[in-house]
């Protein structure tokens, strides 16, 4: 395989907003509403990222505005009620902040934000130094794709070295980025490897098979659903 993924540099937003650690909480909760954005890098020196305050650091203030706690909540909220009191970033942001490298895959970057549930993740160099933003919304990018570009790479990337001519008579047609791989094809046993790697194709929504065997393979013809596989490799 020759094709290398597309990485956090590729989607990234490079036009950050920040803010320093110093900023008070009206200047964050504008800028917020100045840039349309849920969460802020808090920055320190020369632009190192020591953490991020979010909309959800912000709330307690309000949420606890006009009401004593009790005791219970006390215990249970110790640091939402200590960022109700706070009026600086250094003191409201979650910190250290959860951060990704340029050089990261898209995939590794979706992982990231979902074991942690944010929406969005600075990026940042060797040193820590913010270097742009990436979002939920730049990971889904991959699957603007055209058809023909993703068609090309599976081609080229996987049905060459699985199913190549002439001893194969792989045909192969892309439609919405679901990918189906139809004809008669020497090793049928190779439909499932086949599946696995169409799907890491970025782009690829999903990938459908109507094959046959030459009558030299062993195994039967597999046509896996895309349940069905998601299913074998969980």
């Amino acid at each position: 395989m020759h094709s290398s993924p597309h990485i956090v540099s590729d989607v990234m937003t490079h036009t950050v907003a920040a803010i320093g650690s110093g900023a008070s909480f009206k200047e964050i909760v504008r800028m917020m509403h100045d840039w349309k954005v849920s969460a802020l890098p808090v920055l320190e020196g020369e632009g190192r990222v020591v953490g991020v305050v979010s909309e959800a650091d912000l709330l307690p203030k309000e949420e606890f505005r006009d009401s004593a706690p009790d005791r219970h909540t006390q215990l249970r909220r110790l640091s939402d009620l200590a960022k109700a009191g706070a009026v600086r970033a250094g003191e409201l942001m979650t910190s250290p902040a959860l951060t990704v490298h340029a050089d990261a895959t898209l995939a590794q970057a979706a992982r990231t934000m979902a074991h942690a549930k944010v929406k969005r993740l600075p990026v940042v160099d060797e040193l820590g130094m913010l270097q742009g933003i990436v979002s939920r919304a730049d990971l889904l990018k991959v699957f603007l794709r055209d058809d023909e570009e993703i068609a090309e790479e599976v081609r080229r990337e996987v049905v060459s070295y699985l199913f190549p001519t002439p001893t194969s008579a792989a045909r192969l047609a892309v439609r919405d980025g679901i990918v189906t791989l139809s004809g008669r094809i020497r090793d049928t046993s190779l439909v499932p490897v086949a599946a696995r790697l169409i799907r890491a194709v970025e782009g690829v929504v999903d990938v459908t098979f109507d094959v046959s065997g030459d009558g030299r393979s062993s195994e039967p013809a597999p046509a896996p659903s895309s349940h069905s596989e998601d299913a074998s490799t969980s």
